[in-house]
């Protein structure tokens, strides 16, 4: 079988433009979570979200384009044209058809149906724009990356909750490992902050309205963000003889499903996926130094996330370092595990860990090593990422580095 590295990274979410801006804003502890500025605002319990600022839509794309990306689209292009610029691979000729895209996301064009729904039930209007089908629907990103950047080989969208874009990114690491493609675009966006996306999320009753405080005794709920990570994997063999600078390499992959409740996350679907995942990779738990945890600062998910981790990991549990980079960005849904990666590939190559910041209480229930508050200097030589979804989906993916 084939290895995969990684070779490209891109991204824009609440922390920054850039993986270059986002590594820092990790390193530095930010906290990319504020006041919420969208329409009717007013209307909503929960005001608080982590939105990329200072964003122009019309600085990137022109009117036509516009009309046909929604923002979560545009948010992936940017992400996109990142990462593929760093890797520095041209898609063309025969290669252009071992290439694809596998993306994640949940709301796909939510803004579009929450502005359209708005136009025709609030105002009464009778016609939408033409378009308004291919600008909504999940699959826009991915068919937009490949027809932007020519990229021919299997491309398709994965919707699963949370965990979307680690069972995409997944999905991009075995096609290259199977031999399938020579390279893939992967990862996922989501732009769920309008008005529609965040009062259906009221009704859950799952969402703080003052900070994401992953692992703390006084967390209260979890903080949604938007945005999108983009990579791109590459068949090891094929990045070396090119030249290329390789970030990480991608060694596992596991994905379960609980089988047990809509909402409620299950200890031992976790624990069956983090221990896939050191299975496919063929490494002991004692091998792995951080873990970037799906960490939403509910009580459900950090308990049984923690108690997965103590069941895998044993004794080890209490040497790793785990953290949730979600309370600086916000949950991104779909997207959140691209984004996420990056922490990862930052902790593989730069030697620093992300923290998890809000911590201010200790909770005997996530007795771990949780990287409080500002961030670490530390050499790992592999990670985990964590992804547990609504519906009981789970993935968890394992880097080495290089």
């Amino acid at each position: 079988m084939a290895r995969v590295v990684i070779t490209g990274a891109g991204t824009i979410n609440p922390l920054g433009h850039s993986a270059a801006e986002t590594f820092e804003a990790m390193r530095e502890g930010k906290c990319g979570i504020g006041e919420l500025d969208i329409r009717d605002v007013e209307r909503l319990s929960i005001k608080l979200g982590g939105q990329v600022r200072d964003y122009d839509p019309d600085s990137r794309f022109n009117r036509q384009q516009q009309a046909l990306y929604d923002r979560f689209t545009q948010f992936t292009l940017v992400a996109a044209e990142e990462a593929i610029a760093q890797s520095g691979l041209e898609f063309s000729g025969h290669f252009a058809g071992e290439a694809g895209v596998v993306l994640g996301t949940s709301g796909g064009g939510l803004n579009t149906q929450d502005e359209n729904y708005r136009a025709v039930y609030e105002e009464g209007k009778n016609r939408v724009h033409p378009f308004i089908v291919p600008k909504l629907m999940n699959n826009a990103a991915a068919s937009h990356v490949s027809m932007t950047f020519n990229l021919k080989g299997p491309s398709f969208t994965v919707a699963t909750a949370c965990a979307s874009s680690n069972h995409a990114m997944g999905q991009a690491f075995w096609l290259i490992r199977m031999g399938v493609a020579k390279a893939m675009v992967t990862g996922g966006s989501e732009s769920m902050l309008c008005f529609g996306g965040v009062k259906a999320w009221e009704g859950l009753r799952v969402m703080s309205k003052d900070a994401c405080r992953p692992f703390s005794a006084n967390r209260n709920g979890m903080v949604q963000g938007e945005g999108a990570g983009v990579f791109v994997f590459e068949e090891m063999d094929h990045a070396k003889a090119r030249g290329a600078d390789i970030l990480a390499e991608v060694v596992g992959f596991s994905m379960t499903s609980d089988a047990a409740d809509i909402v409620m996350p299950s200890q031992q679907g976790a624990a069956r996926a983090i221990s896939g995942a050191l299975q496919d990779a063929r490494i002991s738990a004692d091998k792995v130094g951080y873990i970037n945890a799906h960490g939403t600062g509910t009580a459900a998910n950090d308990k049984t996330e923690c108690a997965a981790v103590s069941n895998v990991f044993g004794q080890h549990a209490n040497e790793v370092m785990i953290s949730s980079t979600k309370s600086m960005h916000g949950h991104l849904i779909g997207g959140t595990g691209a984004v996420e990666l990056l922490a990862c590939v930052m902790a593989l190559r730069d030697g620093v860990i992300a923290p998890t910041i809000g911590y201010q209480e200790p909770d005997p229930e996530c007795a771990l090593d949780v990287v409080p508050n500002e961030a670490r200097e530390a050499k790992v030589d592999y990670v985990l990422s964590n992804a547990f979804a609504f519906g009981g989906l789970n993935a968890v993916l394992a880097l080495k580095r290089v």
